[in-house]
């Protein structure tokens, strides 16, 4: 049977996440340098939007860059910078085309100033489209997310705009990078390591988690799929028992 056929179209994830891991033992294994990994990382990534799209799927979110990747080789940074810009560029006509919205997140400020204008000016012609909201995570990391709210919260009960008993989950959503977008359903991790990499941990605190031994560049659509299909055979309870689960779906 086609994995695709297997898709219960109504109990798709609304948010799915990526860890694209795996690219420099890919490129390693084919003898070439980290960033030819990086380059063949994005036909998986074109799939993998093209997966989503076609299965309704609402908001993708890319792990592209962490702050801590910045401690890398200059060489490899620089080069991740500048295959940032021409891959922009390149697949704008694609985002256009399948009207996806682009959206960034993260210390976007540390960017080459090149690379940032770019990238606004992507998110700028894209902020139209609402089929897809694509979000890349750049010089990202969870907790410094988490940190930058508390503190925008704290001088927000400082300055009288809010009071300390006001401050709830909602409070909280409303000052992180990504409160334009749905808590994280199905997050995914290629290339066979079962760790979060400080990504998201807030927003997946009830994603179901779906690790790979597939490398980076070798993710096709069918492997967003199956991800998206085990995600399905899940029984998703929310803090609820199982018992809780099925009286609520029968009232469904």
């Amino acid at each position: 049977m086609d994995i695709l056929s297997q898709i219960d179209r109504t109990k798709v994830p609304k948010h799915v996440a990526i860890i694209m891991d795996g690219n420099g033992r890919w490129a390693k294994k084919q003898g070439m340098a980290r960033i030819f990994g990086h380059k063949n990382g994005l036909k998986a990534v074109r799939e993998s939007l093209e997966a989503a799209g076609e299965i309704g799927t609402k908001a993708v979110t890319l792990y592209a860059f962490s702050t801590e990747n910045w401690n890398r080789p200059k060489l490899e940074v620089d080069a991740l910078m500048s295959l940032l810009v021409q891959s922009l560029k390149k697949e704008l006509p694609t985002f256009q085309k399948n009207d996806i919205k682009v959206n960034a997140i993260g210390r976007l400020s540390q960017l080459p100033e090149k690379a940032l204008k770019v990238l606004n000016d992507i998110i700028d012609v894209t902020k139209t489209n609402s089929s897809l909201t694509l979000t890349l995570s750049l010089s990202y990391g969870s907790r410094e997310e988490i940190v930058n709210a508390v503190k925008n919260i704290s001088k927000k009960v400082v300055n009288n705009e809010i009071s300390v008993e006001e401050i709830d989950e909602n409070i909280i959503n409303n000052h992180l990078y990504t409160f334009s977008l749905p808590d994280v359903d199905l997050l995914i991790r290629t290339s066979g390591e079962q760790r979060i990499s400080n990504f998201l941990l807030w927003q997946i605190a009830y994603a179901e988690l779906h690790f790979t031994n597939v490398l980076w560049p070798d993710f096709r659509r069918d492997d967003f799929y199956k991800a998206v299909v085990e995600y399905q055979n899940r029984e998703r309870r929310f803090g609820k028992t199982s018992e809780q689960i099925e009286n609520l779906n029968d009232k469904n």
